[in-house]
């Protein structure tokens, strides 16, 4: 997979002078389109500007879709089973968010006022960048996902992002990455000492509302002036 990003993403900004950034990335089959309706919906106070990026994952086959080549940020051999990853797919795409969160750095945007999260494919990526970023992010949210490669984060995780808020949500009724995928990772995680906030929510592969109006008062809270 190419690190680049061949379609440009889509930004919104809830104020005229953003302050803070917020990545998002969608999950397998998406597009960056996916989350932008719930940017209005989240519960931020007035005096926050964020700029929301949401970035379009590049076009690859999938294997558990039969090779069908559709917007994916890594190859995905089997939703039964994790052992086998792509690892060089992983890779790829902590290069393609590692270049937007330097991309916003240049901006005016210091990496302190960046939280890089997504939903399912896109969580685990946030996930799997976030935990190896070099310098200290305002938080981390995984959204009905799992980590990735968790046998490696000990020895590569870095210690910039140790103390990192880390905001990782599931649903109880997921049958897509199911929950308690979602659920070991974040044992995992607290067993490294992170700073997790668990939630659970009676939904299957979505969001909900109970959700947005938790994810909007954590971005409020990490980002707070």
């Amino acid at each position: 997979m190419n690190n680049a990003l061949i379609d440009p993403p889509i930004e919104i900004e809830t104020g005229t002078s953003p302050s803070a950034s917020v990545i998002w990335l969608h999950g397998l089959g998406a597009d960056g389109n996916d989350f932008v309706p719930i940017v209005s919906e989240l519960p931020l106070p007035d005096a926050l500007d964020i700029r929301f990026i949401f970035p379009h994952a590049p076009v690859q086959p999938v294997t558990c879709n039969g090779g069908y080549a559709m917007r994916s940020w890594y190859d995905i051999f089997s939703l039964e089973e994790f052992d086998h990853e792509d690892e060089a797919g992983l890779i790829a795409s902590r290069q393609i968010l590692t270049s937007l969160i330097e991309n916003e750095n240049r901006r005016g945007i210091p990496t302190q006022r960046i939280i890089v999260m997504g939903f399912s494919q896109g969580g685990a990526v946030a996930l799997y960048t976030g935990l190896r970023h070099t310098q200290t992010l305002a938080g981390i949210a995984a959204l009905s996902t799992y980590l990735p490669l968790h046998k490696k984060t000990r020895d590569e995780r870095s210690t910039e992002n140790q103390s990192t808020p880390v905001f990782m949500a599931h649903g109880l009724r997921d049958m897509v990455v199911k929950y308690e995928y979602g659920e070991r990772s974040c044992t995992i995680l607290k067993d490294l000492d992170y700073n997790i906030r668990w939630k659970s929510y009676d939904m299957e592969h979505n969001v909900c509302n109970e959700e947005i109006a938790d994810i909007g008062a954590w971005l409020a809270e990490c980002l707070r002036i």
